[in-house]
């Protein structure tokens, strides 16, 4: 009787629930036993309520298909039901099989490439499942100086915690930068650490699958079982990796006297890093890169210094850092947080870009578009009580008004007379035009 309660009860939860209740209950295991070593994990990835709500992720991350070309649309054409069945199926006899990586690159913001891995959907669902069912064993274990890749942390606390350290005089900064990260992850190693907490093998085994998955570029085939090092950027399963082999210099740096001693602080954001301190002896940076030669790793001397942050301005994740007198008083000093002059400029050439596509657009139709830019960015860069965004989104405004005007100067006339007669506030009030001085002093986000 109670049984048949208890199935109807599980019948009646959705899927969403179900994957939670999982993930609390083992999160809950992994804190209570830090040494605990997990061992019936694989069955769970291929549960019709995990893959179900593995491939609900994936479809929302949206992307680009794999080698195979295969599309979101394709596959409910054929039948989610059916085509999620099929991959419990491969995976319950053990018959998966990873395609290729799709090679990629985009451009970052110094000129250079970055090259991004694009598994396919049916790998992506698969490793969004394994994801959901180890992630929370792993959370339990990730220090608080981690912000980057986890559940309800973002870039937002990374900054905040930065800004309380500088208050509290730790102004010397050691900004590091690891030299091709993802690229140069030691796979022994990475499942050594793995293994640590996980002691199933068919789970390790899945994930020695990716790691060692083929490259697909022009045409070629290359890396595959003889890959050595590097997990796909662009992964779903390799943030969370990328995360779990950092963790040793989180708990290194956090726990070790050596640090505790004279106060050193890191928050790290995936492969980006910084330490903070009064100040940071440098025996303490040789140790560190100790650490990391011996974990396979390099620091990027391009991009890695110290810094007096009371003498000179430091980037971090956008934002810029810097001590300087007040706005109302000039006789005070404050910590200056506000997005930087590159993500401005970043910023600008998007809708540059946004402007040249969607030129022939009318106004109620451009309007959403780059409304919906706008809002990300500034919800991004807008923390209250952290971040000042004014000056910025002042620019921001005067920006916009020029760009509209140039936009519909270079049309007709009479659709031209439309710019002149409404012009920037009639185009906020008459087609929701987001007016980004407003929303500083609204102190709440956009809605995306």
């Amino acid at each position: 009787m109670s049984t048949t309660l208890q199935k109807r009860q599980k019948s009646q939860i959705g899927d969403k629930e179900r994957v939670r209740d999982f993930q609390r209950n083992l999160y809950r295991k992994a804190k209570r036993e830090p040494s605990f070593r997990f061992y019936v994990l694989y069955d769970k990835i291929r549960l019709p309520h995990f893959l179900r709500t593995a491939y609900q992720r994936v479809k929302a991350n949206g992307g680009a298909p794999g080698v195979d070309g295969v599309t979101f649309a394709e596959i409910e054409a054929y039948g989610i039901e059916k085509y999620l069945s099929e991959i419990s199926m491969e995976l319950k006899n053990e018959s998966y099989c990873t395609s290729p990586v799709k090679r990629v690159y985009i451009p970052k913001a110094n000129g250079k490439k970055r090259p991004l891995g694009i598994p396919t959907l049916k790998d992506r669902i698969v490793q969004m499942s394994c994801k959901l069912v180890i992630e929370p064993i792993y959370e339990s274990d990730f220090e608080e100086s981690s912000y980057g890749f986890r559940p309800k942390r973002s870039s937002k606390g990374a900054i905040t915690e930065i800004r309380n350290n500088l208050k509290q005089g730790k102004t010397e900064v050691f900004d590091a930068d690891i030299s091709k990260y993802f690229d140069t992850i030691p796979h022994d190693k990475l499942l050594i650490v793995v293994a640590k907490r996980i002691s199933d093998r068919k789970v390790i085994h899945l994930i020695k699958l990716w790691l060692k998955s083929p490259i697909h570029e022009d045409g070629k085939i290359s890396g595959g079982k003889k890959n050595k090092v590097g997990t796909p950027q662009g992964g779903v399963i390799s943030p969370l990796l990328a995360n779990i082999y950092l963790h040793l210099l989180d708990t290194l740096v956090t726990n070790k006297d050596m640090f505790k001693r004279i106060g050193i602080k890191i928050i790290r954001y995936a492969d980006d890093f910084i330490l903070m301190c009064k100040q940071i002896p440098e025996d303490i940076l040789e140790y560190i890169r100790g650490i990391l030669d011996r974990m396979g790793l390099k620091l990027n001397t391009e991009k890695s210094r110290m810094i007096n942050s009371k003498e000179e301005s430091f980037n971090f994740l956008g934002f810029t850092f810097r001590y300087d007198r007040g706005q109302t008083d000039w006789r005070l000093m404050y910590w200056h947080i506000e997005p930087s002059m590159e993500s401005q400029k970043k910023l600008r050439e998007n809708m540059k870009v946004y402007f040249r596509k969607n030129r022939y657009k009318a106004m109620p139709e451009f309007s959403p578009g780059l409304n919906s830019i706008l809002r990300g960015w500034m919800n991004y860069y807008h923390i209250p009580k952290v971040s000042y965004c004014r000056k910025t989104f002042n620019r921001m405004k005067w920006h916009l008004d020029v760009s509209l005007w140039n936009h519909y100067n270079k049309k007709s006339q009479k659709v031209s007379k439309l710019y002149r007669r409404y012009g920037f506030d009639g185009m906020v009030k008459k087609y929701g035009l987001i007016d980004p001085t407003k929303y500083i002093y609204q102190h709440k986000l956009v809605k995306a």
